[in-house]
């Protein structure tokens, strides 16, 4: 049987980068999305609601995918919230897909929040986790809504007898408009923003993240474990973390990104701003700056979301990942992380979503 995926969020940073992995690999792509329509060759869009089963069945009547791959979801107000809403999601698609019997492998990704907690208590004074982070750590006595979606995918393996892998990322790195967790464009934005203000680069993190050492996760590389695990029979019924392979500073980091804008920067100081008060009266110039160089989006909050990378920046405790899992059953990709960035921007400059 040919491999037919369907991908819940072709539409994000993740869901994008994964769709354009399978069908370099020849897989039949389908990408499910709410509203959006994803202009890429090959994938076959699909619209719909996730949280209306009625809505799922008739969109889905003609489709029997042999894999499915989780890269979305939703934000709610707190973490109960969440789990509500994003396990539905979850047990919601694969109920419909059930009759089917088609589905041979199902994936998810989720992130670091497995080992630091959730957004309301996101690794908190008091809390220390051990670090490199390891796939063999227990769930935290937390409530997190990427519990709630394992649980559904591993209920529903159970009864439909597929094989399923989660993949922990840290901050994802990749370029997608509207995107709720999005340190890249967010960073882009925040450097266009001071060159054109003639504003120094303000670090607005902890001293711990400035001076310790970090890991990112490219959403290339990810689409690559995901890939692999769906066709590896020793990854199947496993959670891996997937990160880029390298590690860094942000002391050094920082100083690449604000070279690469030509502009000044500033690295910790004590009591500093967070990002999303630096940013917070940013709107009427990011304005500006799009009308004088013609760019694609005007609306700043669909580009920028300082508020989740001051959960990463601002963290009192230095965070990297162990991937030794992925990598004894041979995944062995890599990924150098200043690339990552610097890709990212110049694919942001080619699309006029920021200034060249």
């Amino acid at each position: 049987m040919d491999n037919i995926a369907l991908i819940v969020g072709a539409s994000g940073i993740s869901g994008n980068n994964l769709a354009q992995e399978l069908l370099k690999n020849g897989w039949t792509t389908y990408g499910i999305t709410r509203n959006s329509e994803v202009k890429l060759d090959g994938l076959k869009n699909i619209k719909a609601d996730l949280l209306d089963l009625e809505s799922l069945e008739k969109a889905l009547v003609d489709l029997k995918p042999t894999h499915v791959f989780f890269t979305a979801w939703m934000r709610k107000a707190t973490e109960a919230e969440n789990i509500e809403v994003n396990s539905k999601m979850v047990s919601n698609l694969l109920d419909v897909l059930a009759p089917k019997k088609s589905v041979k492998h199902v994936a998810l990704v989720t992130g670091l929040k497995h080992y630091l907690g959730p957004f309301e208590k996101y690794a908190s004074e008091g809390f220390t986790p051990e670090t490199p982070v390891r796939t063999e750590h227990p769930r935290l006595e937390l409530n997190n809504f990427y519990y709630a979606q394992e649980d559904e995918i591993f209920e529903a393996a159970k009864r439909d007898g597929f094989t399923w892998s989660i993949h922990r990322a840290h901050t994802m790195i990749g370029q997608a408009v509207g995107n709720l967790m999005n340190m890249g464009t967010t960073l882009a934005v925040y450097a266009s923003i001071c060159k054109e203000k003639g504003t120094p680069f303000i670090w607005p993190g902890s001293e711990a993240q400035w001076n310790g050492i970090s890991d990112v996760t490219d959403a290339k590389i990810l689409a690559k474990q995901f890939v692999w695990a769906a066709t590896t029979p020793e990854a199947g019924n496993e959670a891996f973390n997937i990160v880029n392979g390298d590690v860094f500073r942000w002391s050094w980091l920082w100083q690449q990104i604000a070279e690469y804008f030509g502009i000044n920067y500033q690295g910790y100081v004590e009591n500093n701003r967070s990002l999303e008060e630096l940013m917070s009266d940013d709107e009427a110039i990011w304005l500006q700056i799009a009308d004088k160089h013609q760019l694609a989006e005007t609306q700043l909050d669909r580009l920028a979301s300082p508020w989740h990378t001051d959960l990463d920046l601002r963290r009192p405790i230095e965070v990297m990942t162990n991937m030794a899992k992925s990598r004894k059953l041979g995944f062995n990709e890599y990924q150098d992380t200043r690339e990552s960035f610097f890709d990212l921007f110049d694919k942001l400059k080619e699309q006029k979503i920021i200034p060249a």
